[in-house]
This record gives structure tokens, C-alpha cells and sequence, in this order.
């Protein structure tokens, strides 16, 4: 657990690093706001088409060799976006060429970072019981949560003036500690053989004293339906097929609110804090604002959900009306505590409206699906970040209220969806 936690970490503390100096990073360069957000879109969209391949091929090669690819994705995308946009800095590329070469290298991410994602999450919840699915995956969700915490924290640190590195030392020092978690992966975690959706049966767990191996029947002696048929593959399985329809929708419309509040808070900061002149002196308001974010998303994943035993309705119909409110925070806000505020509350709610998604949409399939619905979450996340970043800025830089508006929005759509869609905890979480 220590390892998959590392490699979830390790990436999302690079990709929030990314995310923290990248507004300064485009002012410097002088390229508008709205090319920087459309930057990421391939990959996005290479995420959502690759997720559910890797998802699958997971089933069939075992989650630790998808695990590895991911990290071997996200150690090239960083260390060429770092080299590329350094270039940029230094006059040796012009601004557009740095900027497309940036799209090109960040691609690689998308379609070979997308692997390890969903293979953790396979890994975790089909080794969990069905009452304690949304705490484990909330568990996992939140070593992503502290890396987003770790990663703006260590980005104003890691703008270094060694080899006239500036903005782009972090691209380089994530790229390095992440190839220091590929090589911890690949020496210290267990070859594992897929267990599901390839056999279809779940290995029992060996208990601490040794024992035999736990019976797969249940007390009334009928085999659980998830664990029969280890001959038989599972489906495939798709985005709006009718069990999963509800939370991929949910999750689908949650997404694109998430995304465009993340696209927006760095050029507000650099906007509201009157730092626009002076792009390099962002990176630090910027990080704080992200780390605040961060703080709230680990306050909900490792406090809220599991005291209060939230499952995955709950969970996601609370989390989004709580965005809602930390939206309109920022979109009013003016000064650096008040922009930290909003943010940090919008943040809380999606910290409890994703592990919700998740949970909701891992607890609609059998074990034997696990790895493809994995791969949907994963597809879904990365859908939302294909246009609705750039549609956020773009919006932004013509009238902030229609920016923030449309956010709200959404959230409020999700809420009323959810009320009347979304399946009741009681029914899904029943162990069976």
C-alpha cells in the first residue's frame, strides 16, 4: 500500500507543481491565457481514448507492469515539457514553438501516464468488500490529495537558478523523483497475477495466523456471484450502459466544474494579487492558493468521508452543493486569504464528490469488472479536462461572473441530477 500510495503521490505532486508555475511560466512567455490551458487538451483527450485500453490490458498483464508504464510516461513528459519550455525561457525557441512542442511532450502523459491510475484503483477495489469500497478508494484518492498539497509547496523551492533552470526546475526534479518511484516499484512490489475479469475468482486472503484460505461461500451457501465463472471474461463494459449511466454522468458534468475552477485559479491569482507584470514572483501565491485546495480535498478524503461514513451518494451530492459555495467565494474574491478561502472550500466539495463518483460507479459492477471500470473513471476525469479548462479561461478573460456562473451551474445541475438518479447508499454498499 506504500508503494501504490508513493506512485499516486509522486504524480500528482509533479502535475500540481506543473499546473502551479505554468500561468507565470505563459506570461513570461507572452502567450494569452487561453493557449495555456488548450496546452493540455490532447493529452486529455489521449487520456480518456488510452485509459480503458490500459484498464483492460491490466486485466491480462497484472496491474504492477501498467503501473510501471505510467510512471515511464510521466518521467519522459515531464523532464521534455521541463527542456522544452526551458528552451522557450531562453530565447532558443519562440513562443509558439515552445508552446506546441510543450502539447506534443505533455501527450505522452495522457497516453502512457494514463496506465498506472486505473490499475491502482483495480488493484484496490478488488481486494475490498463492498461496505468498505468508498473508504479504500478514498484512501488511494487521497495520497493524490497530498501530493497536490506536496507539489505547489515544493514548486516555489524548486524554481532553481542552477543551470539557469528558473520556472522549469520542477518539471526536472519531479521527472527525477519519479524515476526514483519507478525504480521502487519495479524492485519492491510483488509480481502480481491478474485476479479478475482474466480468472474471474478472487484469491482468498491469507489471514494473519496462518490459516486455511476463507471460504467463498456465504452462509447460506450459495457462491457469491461476483467470484463464479473463473473460466468466463468479463464484458465489455461502456460509459452509459445503464448501470453505470448515473455516475459517469454525474462524474461527466462534477468533472468539467472541477476542471474549469483549476483553470482559472492560477490566472485570478496572477490577476486579483496584480502579478502580471511580474510572472516570476507567481509561483509562490499561486502555490498557496493550490496547497490550500489540497489541504481541504485531504480534510474531506481522510476525515469527512470515513467519520462520518459517507458512501458514494452522500458523499457526491454533498460534496457538489459545498463546490458551488466555494465557487462564488472565489469568484468574489479579491485578496490572496479570500481567494485561498474560496478555493480551499471548492476544493472540500470535490474532495468529497469524487471519491463518491468513484465508489458509485466501482459498486455498480462486479469484481470482475474492476479493471474496466477503473479505466471508465479514469476516461471520465480526463474528459473533463479536454476543453473545459480553456472554455473556463476563455469565459474568464471576457467577464469573470459568466466564468464562475457556468461553474455553479453545473454544480447545481449534478445536485438535482443526483437527487433524483443516483442509487441509495444502502442498496449499493450492502456487502453480498
Amino acid at each position: 500500500m506504500a508503494l501504490l500510495f508513493t506512485v499516486m503521490l509522486v504524480t500528482a505532486a509533479g502535475n500540481t507543481a506543473m499546473q502551479s508555475v505554468m500561468p507565470s511560466i505563459g506570461t513570461a512567455l507572452g502567450v494569452q491565457d487561453v493557449w495555456i490551458s488548450l496546452a493540455y487538451s490532447w493529452s486529455a483527450l489521449l487520456w480518456v481514448i488510452c485509459a480503458p485500453i490500459w484498464a483492460r490490458r491490466s486485466d491480462r498483464r497484472g496491474r504492477k507492469a501498467m503501473m510501471a508504464l505510467g510512471l515511464v510516461g510521466f518521467v519522459l513528459s515531464m523532464a521534455l515539457c521541463g527542456i522544452v519550455l526551458w528552451a522557450g525561457l531562453a530565447g532558443w525557441l519562440s513562443a509558439i514553438a515552445a508552446l506546441v512542442t510543450f502539447a506534443a511532450a505533455r501527450s505522452l502523459y495522457g497516453l502512457f501516464g494514463s496506465a498506472a491510475p486505473p490499475a491502482v484503483q483495480a488493484y484496490v477495489a478488488s481486494r475490498t468488500p463492498r461496505s468498505q469500497r468508498t473508504q479504500a478508494l478514498s484512501l488511494i484518492a487521497s495520497s493524490f490529495g497530498l501530493g497536490t498539497v506536496i507539489g505547489p509547496a515544493l514548486a516555489p523551492l524548486m524554481v532553481l537558478p542552477f543551470l539557469g533552470l528558473g520556472l522549469t526546475g520542477p518539471f526536472i526534479c519531479f521527472a527525477l523523483l519519479g524515476l526514483a518511484a519507478l525504480i521502487l516499484l519495479r524492485w519492491r512490489l510483488p509480481n502480481d497475477e491478474p485476479q479478475f475479469a482474466a480468472r474471474g475468482r478472487v484469491q482468498p486472503y491469507a489471514s494473519g495466523s496462518g490459516g486455511a484460505p476463507e471460504d467463498v461461500r456465504s452462509d447460506d451457501g450459495a457462491e457469491d456471484a461476483d467470484e463464479m465463472a473463473p473460466d468466463l471474461p468479463a464484458r465489455n463494459l461502456r460509459w452509459f450502459e445503464p448501470r453505470l449511466r448515473p455516475w459517469v454522468i454525474a462524474g461527466l458534468v462534477g468533472g468539467h466544474a472541477q476542471a474549469m475552477v483549476l483553470g482559472i485559479s492560477g490566472f485570478l491569482v496572477l490577476d486579483r494579487l496584480g502579478l502580471r507584470e511580474t510572472p516570476a514572483e507567481g509561483a509562490g501565491p499561486v502555490g498557496i492558493v493550490l496547497m490550500c485546495g489540497a489541504i481541504a480535498t485531504l480534510l474531506a478524503q481522510w476525515g469527512l468521508i470515513p467519520r462520518f461514513n459517507l458512501g458514494p451518494r452522500a458523499a457526491t451530492l454533498s460534496g457538489i452543493l459545498v463546490s458551488a459555495l466555494g465557487t462564488a467565494v472565489l469568484g468574489a474574491a479579491s485578496d490572496l486569504h479570500t481567494i485561498a478561502l474560496g478555493y480551499a472550500i471548492a476544493s472540500l466539495g470535490f474532495g468529497l464528490f469524487r471519491p463518491g463518483t468513484t465508489s458509485g460507479t466501482s459498486l455498480a459492477v462486479t469484481r470482475a469488472e474492476q479493471g474496466q471500470a477503473s479505466g471508465i473513471v479514469a476516461s471520465v476525469a480526463g474528459a473533463s479536462f479536454i476543453y473545459a479548462p480553456a472554455l473556463g479561461v476563455w469565459l474568464y478573460n471576457i467577464e469573470a461572473r459568466l466564468a464562475f456562473g457556468l461553474i455553479v451551474s453545473l454544480c447545481l445541475a449534478v445536485a438535482v441530477f443526483g437527487w433524483r438518479g443516483l442509487a441509495l447508499d444502502e442498496d449499493l454498499t450492502q456487502d453480498r
